[in-house]
């Protein structure tokens, strides 16, 4: 395993948790988000820009990576950092999700997920072994292992049998593994708390450097993910870092990070971004409403990012109606300044032990959505 690789925590009020996660390429301060660059790229903006919204690490797709343009060639041209020209930490996935969700998936079985390319429908399978090595040649400080994901809602036995799969899996891993960086193992089992413990049982016999909770964020109220999430966080040991995957709502963080919880992923910054849909302390604004028309003011008159230090709400609805590309690159880089934000809010408040308060507060405000106020 990685020397360079060390998590330490520096405070906890309750259950929530401030600490740091240190890599041989920097330090990311926790509770963190990771934008999410799928192929090596946040969409719409570099990773300067990344960087300076506050970013301290940044999560990428072993699938697509894979697929396209090759970890091979990514291996030969210096690794993805260079890549992509990242120089703090990167998180891979381990591209299980997607061959099993989006790729023609033909089968499933002890050995690996057979699947067919959704870029020109070539045959491959993606093994514990596999996902492995792709993630070593791509140089990532931390990789996640193959898991056996689910459908959900699913029987409880199709669910166990998932659990069973992902341990056995997480073993080939934790042996094939040869990269820079960490393997994390991930925790299933649903929404069953007996099949929960078991995966955090095996999981932790094989001593991983840090745990996720899969499984959760497909379609689930605030709340039941929160549960999920929170009663997965205590059965995981206090001293390694917690990774709660998919989850991006700012409501989901703040729950998160109140059940224990270090890491988040979600491309819901971004691909709202995209969308016109943008997160502000006065609640959820969707830019292409006529009431933007004429509008003089910054989107938020709280954020100090470039966006809103520079263009109005008028000119904001002006470029994504007519289909500018800078459209993409403003929104974005105010969605990731709100989120890396609430983040750093999140971490102050806890050390200075009014993480409880803040909580209260947030759910009680318009930003919180239906939670506090209605979306625009």
């Amino acid at each position: 395993m990685s020397a360079g690789f060390r998590f330490r925590l520096l405070s906890v009020e309750g259950k929530a948790r401030r600490g740091e996660l240190s890599t041989g390429r920097g330090t990311v301060r926790t509770p963190a988000f990771m934008p999410v660059g799928t192929l090596g790229s946040v969409k719409a903006v570099t990773p300067e820009e990344v960087r300076s919204c506050g970013a301290d690490i940044v999560l990428a797709n072993t699938y697509h990576l894979y697929l396209r343009p090759g970890h091979d060639l990514i291996r030969e041209l210096g690794g993805l950092h260079r890549f992509m020209h990242w120089k703090r930490p990167i998180l891979t996935d381990s591209g299980g999700f997607q061959a099993f969700s989006m790729s023609g998936l033909t089968r499933v079985d002890d050995h690996g997920v057979r699947f067919q390319s959704h870029v020109d429908g070539s045959s491959h399978v993606l093994t514990p072994e596999k996902s492995m090595e792709i993630q070593s040649a791509l140089g990532s400080d931390v990789a996640m292992v193959l898991d056996e994901c689910p459908e959900l809602p699913g029987e409880y036995d199709r669910i166990e049998q998932a659990v069973a799969r992902t341990t056995a899996w997480a073993r080939r891993c934790r042996e094939a593994y040869k990269g820079p960086g960490v393997p994390f193992a991930i925790v299933q089992g649903g929404p069953w708390e007996d099949l929960r413990e078991r995966s955090a049982r095996e999981l932790q016999e094989l001593d991983f450097p840090g745990y996720a909770v899969g499984g959760v964020s497909v379609g689930e109220p605030a709340e039941a993910i929160a549960r999920v999430a929170g009663l997965t966080a205590a059965m995981l040991p206090r001293d390694k870092p917690r990774y709660l995957m998919g989850v991006g709502r700012p409501v989901d963080l703040i729950l998160g990070v109140e059940a224990g919880l270090d890491l988040f992923d979600c491309v819901m910054p971004t691909r709202n971004a995209r969308n016109g849909t943008l997160f502000t302390s006065l609640g959820k604004i969707n830019i292409k409403r006529n009431e933007f028309r004429d509008d003089p003011l910054p989107l938020d008159p709280d954020c100090p990012c470039e966006t809103c230090r520079n263009y109005s709400r008028a000119y904001l609805r002006h470029l994504i109606l007519s289909g500018e590309m800078l459209s993409a690159r403003l929104n974005t880089i105010h969605n990731l300044t709100y989120y890396l934000g609430l983040m750093e809010t999140m971490r102050q408040a806890i050390e200075e032990s009014r993480f409880s308060d803040f909580r209260r507060d947030y759910l009680k405000s318009p930003a919180a959505g239906r939670y506090g106020g209605e979306d625009r």
